[in-house]
């Protein structure tokens, strides 16, 4: 490791933990390896799991009641 990239680093360590976060993104993509931004978490999965099953149900809802909530 260079030394610029050392003092970086260490600068980077006094940060909060979402900009060290935003730092580590922004290295990593710019050394190839594009990470994702999000990460969505098992209650978030789970939830979409429930609206998937529903959509394929067709648990949806009516154009009326789509209306009424737009009208709201």
């Amino acid at each position: 490791m260079t030394d610029l990239l050392d003092q970086a680093v260490a600068t980077a360590r006094s940060l909060s933990p979402d900009m060290q976060d935003e730092i580590a993104r922004q290295v990593l993509a710019y050394a190839g390896e594009v990470q994702p931004i999000y990460r969505v978490t098992p209650d978030e999965d789970a939830e979409q799991d429930e609206a998937d099953a529903a959509e394929a149900r067709g648990d949806c809802a009516t154009e009326d009641e789509l209306r009424a909530i737009w009208a709201k």
